[in-house]
């Protein structure tokens, strides 16, 4: 799957959000280590706390199903429906994402690819604990 196709699941994705406080909707596709790829929107909670993210959704579906190894993921989020501008992930997500994926794990936006490590040069990890 190319980045353009995997871009392209995100934005269909997010036409699922539930997004009736903010009215932003954001999508995620996640590809996985076999080529699968799991979508996820943002499902809002009016205690905004209780809101998760298309990104973490994509996550724990995967890893719900048993898959922890990634490729890439797609963001794409929007206001007004022009998912032209970036949606970068959050630092939740971003921490989340790095649970499972090393530095070089492909970000996804409207404006080109990145690798995790750009968004988090410095995670949290097993080491941070030890």
């Amino acid at each position: 799957m190319t980045n353009g196709e995997l871009l392209n699941t995100a934005i269909e994705a997010a036409k699922n959000s539930y997004s009736k406080y903010s009215h932003f909707r954001v999508g995620a596709a996640l590809l996985t280590a076999d080529g699968r790829v799991y979508t996820g929107c943002n499902i809002e909670n009016a205690s905004y706390s209780l809101t998760n993210c298309a990104e973490r959704t994509a996550v724990f579906k995967a890893v719900s199903d048993g898959v922890t190894s990634f490729k890439a993921i797609a963001v794409a989020g929007s206001g007004d429906n022009d998912f032209s501008r970036p949606c970068t992930p959050c630092g939740a997500c971003l921490q989340v994402l790095s649970e499972f994926c090393d530095d070089d794990f492909v970000v996804i936006l409207s404006n080109g690819w990145y690798r995790l490590a750009d968004f988090l040069p410095m995670r949290f990890s097993e080491d941070s604990m030890k």
